[in-house]
Formats: C-alpha cells, structure tokens, sequence
C-alpha cells in the first residue's frame, strides 16, 4: 500500500506530515511520487491565509476527480489547521473525504486504515521521522496561548504543550544517525518552551536555553536553529544560550505584526513597540551580527495611513534581514472575525503589501552587500545544473541566507548535502548571496 502526502503552510506542518509518515511506514505503507500512484491521499492544510486555504480546497478537488476515475479505490485523508473541533461543514463541502484529523491526531488516521491495530500511547513517542536531507525541523512545542484576535491558530491547535527534554533529545539523536546535520527546533511560540513542565532538580523549569544544552553535543549534529520566538517569551538566558553555544545559530525570528502600538493593542500582541524594540536592541548587544527576520500583518481592522507609516518607520529603523508580509485575511472562529470590522480595501492592502516587499527589497540589498567578499559557513542542502552545465550547489550560512555556489575547478571534487563549506561570497542581492567554494568541506 501506498501513500502521497500533500502539505500546505509552515513548518510545523511539515514537521507533522513527517512524523505521519514515520507512522505509515511503520504500518508497513510506502511513499507514492504523486496521488494518481497512492492508496491514499493526505492534505496536511493550512487557514492562517485565505489563499492557503483556498490551495487546499482546490486540491481536494483535483482529488475527488481522480477518486472517482478510479472508483473509490483511492483514499482521502484531510488533517491540519483546516479540521476543527466541528467538521459539520467540512463533511458538507468534501462528502467524498474519507477521514478528518485534527493537528496532531495522527492515530485518527492510522486507525482508519488499520483499525485493529494497537497504536496505544507508547506508539507515537518511539516513532521519529525519516529525514529528507541534512535539516529537520523538530515540534518542542505544540499550541499556543496568546489568542491573537487575528489567529486562529490557538483554536485549532490548542494550548501550549511542551515535549519532555529527553523525548526531544532522543528525536535528534535519531534524525542525526541517518544523516541530519541541522536541527530547527519549532514551536508557535518557542521561547515559550518548558513553562508547562514540571521543574527540575534545581527547581527551576526547563526552557529553551536547557534545551539547547541537552542536545548540543549530539554526535553528527552541527548546527541548531529555532523558531518563531514571541517577543514577551524571550529571556536574557535563552538570548545568552545562543551567544554562547557554538552550534546554536545567530538568528531570530521575531514577528513585530505592526509597528504602531495601537494596532499591537487591537492585535492582542501583548507588548507595545517600545518593548520590543528594547529586545531588539538586546539581541544585538549580546549576539553582534546576529541575523533577524519578522513579519509584518498590514491592513488589519481599522488600521490608517499613519498607523501604517509608523511600521514603515520601524521597518526602517530595526532593518530586519528578512520580512515576511501578508495583507490581513479575516479568520472564522478568530476574535477579529466575530468582533471587529474589516474596513481596508482589499487594493489598499495590497498597496501596503507591496510598499512593505519595496522598502525591505532594499534594506536587505543594503545588509548583504556588506558581506561582499566575506567566507561564510554554509550548509549544503542540494545542487543543480547552472546555465552553462556547471553544477551550482545550493544551501544556508548561520544567518539562514540563501547562498548558491560553485566549486573554484569544475573537474574537482564536488559537494553531497550536509556538507559544511566555507564560501567566499563574489555577488549579493536582496534575496541570495552568490559565491565560490573556499576549500574543501568540513567533515562531520
């Protein structure tokens, strides 16, 4: 039998179709290339976009047709944020859907294919993903408590629920003895990691900066990265874990959602723009040269002109390495759905969208030219033909810049993914830097 997993949205669902997949495989299922070769079918969705729900349902129609030209001998699972508490409507829509899980409710689907199969809760603890390539995302975290009004992510998720340390730690040891390199540690809200979990012998709680430590000499394990980190959850501990752990890498990512602080308020962020402007300022003191990325919500309910060029200003001011924008879609079920009016255009929206990917175009054009030159470390994640048949080999520095890179002789030794090599960057843009091999790799 045979499966093709579909994934829409962030790491955290790729993470969870993995951990699907080491769930199938263990039922004895192999993966299929594409649908019209599977048993069974699995769209792992997404609702934080109107558009990544709309990919979803235009895919589950693609699949009903291929259902039924083959008969129903096709199988259609659907999980992810798109399940619900009820799925009335959901049944309405897509009758032909076989199965329904919610985020995390992996068994759900398992027991409908094998219903007499003992997957107790000593199942899903023991069965760690099969890496793709040298990174992996790792979920320490489920959930989340902050009930943004514009998220729905608390509804579909549920609350903040943290892995045990030595679950986690056993997870990475597994993924690093075939083959994992890089290890992204993810959660909603990361930083929030331990604060429901008994404390320790010190009787002190875990948290991220612990984590870190109890994973970082993992043989084979070469770097450490995490993410999305929640201003108010941030510590000057896990801040110093990160300056001070060798393999942990120097970046941030820490949505600011708008710069004014009447729009945080409206948003529900919990902190205003001064507050987070200080954490900035202390990742910067403690981490020279750390990289920082955000995201950015514009035309939330009721926000004006004004309100829109004080997040310009910030974006100005703090010069992120990366923003990551999206004009605000309502959500059902969110708070600003059931209470709050959406009153920007969808063209205003769109305006300020693209006036955000213009200012940042530059600042991030500016922040990489000035590694012009530079070595950087970058892991390599996979290789391609170039223009002229030379191969390009492709991969990440510490900073999670995309770099592409070829070799100083074409005739010489070339790079597998997970390889370590220092390149020497010869060109730079907003999006990628561009470079030259400087030696050999560095050995696991």
């Amino acid at each position: 039998m045979r499966y093709h997993i579909w994934t829409e949205g962030c790491q955290m669902n790729e993470a969870d179709s993995l951990k699907l997949a080491a769930g199938l495989a263990k039922l004895g299922w192999a993966p299929a290339p594409k649908p019209e070769e599977a048993d069974l079918a699995v769209v792992n969705t997404c609702v934080v976009r109107q558009k990544a729900e709309d990919r979803a349902a235009g895919y589950l129609g693609k699949l009903r047709g291929l259902k039924e030209k083959r008969e129903g001998a096709l199988q259609i699972a659907v999980m992810g944020c798109m399940v619900g508490p009820r799925t009335d409507d959901l049944r309405s829509r897509f009758p032909y859907v076989d199965v329904w899980a919610r985020p995390q409710s992996f068994e759900v689907i398992l027991r409908h294919l094998l219903p007499e199969a003992e997957l107790g809760g000593e199942f899903w603890p023991e069965t760690f993903p099969e890496p793709s390539g040298p990174a992996h995302f790792v979920p320490v975290i489920h959930g989340c408590n902050k009930f943004c009004t514009y998220c729905i992510v608390p509804y579909r998720r549920g609350r903040e629920r943290s892995r045990a340390i030595n679950d986690i730690a056993r997870e990475v040891s597994s993924v690093c003895q075939n083959g994992v390199r890089e290890v992204t540690l993810l959660g909603q809200t990361v930083e929030a990691y331990g604060k429901d979990l008994p404390a320790g012998d010190n009787r002190a709680k875990p948290d991220l900066g612990d984590l870190f430590r109890a994973i970082h000499d993992t043989p084979g394990l070469a770097r450490i990265r995490f993410l999305t980190s929640y201003p108010r959850d941030m510590t000057e501990r896990i801040i110093r874990s990160v300056a001070e752990l060798p393999k942990v890498c120097e970046h941030f990512n820490i949505p600011l959602q708008a710069g004014d602080n009447d729009v945080l308020a409206s948003m529900r962020r919990g902190y205003t723009i001064e507050e987070y402007r200080e954490w900035v300022y202390r990742i910067r003191d403690t981490v020279p040269g750390a990289s920082l990325s955000t995201d950015v919500i514009v035309g939330f309910c009721g926000e004006t002109e004004p309100q829109f060029e004080r997040t310009l200003a910030v974006l100005e001011e703090l010069r992120f390495d990366k923003v990551h924008v999206a004009a605000y879609s309502p959500r059902p079920g969110t708070i600003a759905w059931r209470h709050m009016e959406d009153t920007v255009p969808q063209q205003e929206k769109m305006r300020r969208l693209h006036a955000v990917e213009s200012l940042q175009e530059r600042i991030a054009g500016e922040i990489n030219a000035r590694l012009l030159e530079s070595v950087q470390e970058v892991l390599v994640e996979g290789e391609k033909d170039g223009p002229d048949g030379e191969t390009v080999f492709s991969g990440r520095n510490r900073g999670n810049k995309l770099v592409h890179f070829r070799t100083p002789d074409p005739q010489g030794t070339g790079f597998v993914p997970g390889d370590l090599v220092p390149v020497r960057i010869t060109r730079t843009t907003a999006w990628s830097l561009q470079g030259v091999a400087a030696a050999a790799s560095v050995a696991a």
